[in-house]
């Protein structure tokens, strides 16, 4: 997998999946998943496209395994302090 697909799908999955299917064909990951799954998991959820991406190439004890685990944890789940601020009621 190329280094950069590595380091820029932490920060914008989705344009990075895009920039590399279009613009790098040939450094785009091999990978096992069906053409549908692929369309549909780039649409809906292309941090989890990734991880099977990363999974798949380099296995699950890889560091970049881990850093894309930890970065979509944190993405679905919460972890920014603006999430926090949009969720606590308004005062009026």
């Amino acid at each position: 997998m190329d280094i950069y697909f590595l380091i820029f799908s932490l920060f914008f999955p989705r344009i990075v999946l895009l920039v590399y299917l279009f613009m790098f064909p040939a450094q785009f990951p091999q990978n096992e998943v069906p053409q549908w799954a692929d369309i549909l998991l780039g649409i809906f959820a292309p941090r989890v496209l990734i991880l099977i991406y990363i999974y798949q190439n380099m296995g699950a004890e890889n560091v970049w395994f881990i850093a894309h685990l930890v970065v979509m944890i944190l993405a679905y789940f919460g972890g920014g302090r603006e999430t926090v601020r949009r969720r606590r009621p308004r005062e009026s």
